[in-house]
């Protein structure tokens, strides 16, 4: 998921996001514990998503609360 993306996604869809990638992420890590994936750079992708859509809450929530 590209930043441009996360910054047309709302607030709510952004923490529906953010469930889902977590999610992910953690189902990602389990598989890769039982049997190495098959391309194991999707764990750093899914976490670097994470951050991402972090991120953005954290810059939007900072501008609610100065405003």
């Amino acid at each position: 998921m590209k930043q441009s993306e996360i910054i047309e996604l709302t607030t709510d869809e952004l923490k529906e996001r953010m469930d889902i990638e977590r999610a992910s992420l953690h189902k990602l890590k389990i598989m890769h514990v039982v049997s190495p994936l098959e391309n194991p750079l999707q764990i750093r992708d899914a976490r670097r998503n994470v951050a991402r859509i972090k991120s953005e809450l954290g810059r939007r929530v900072a501008i609610e609360n100065k405003g």
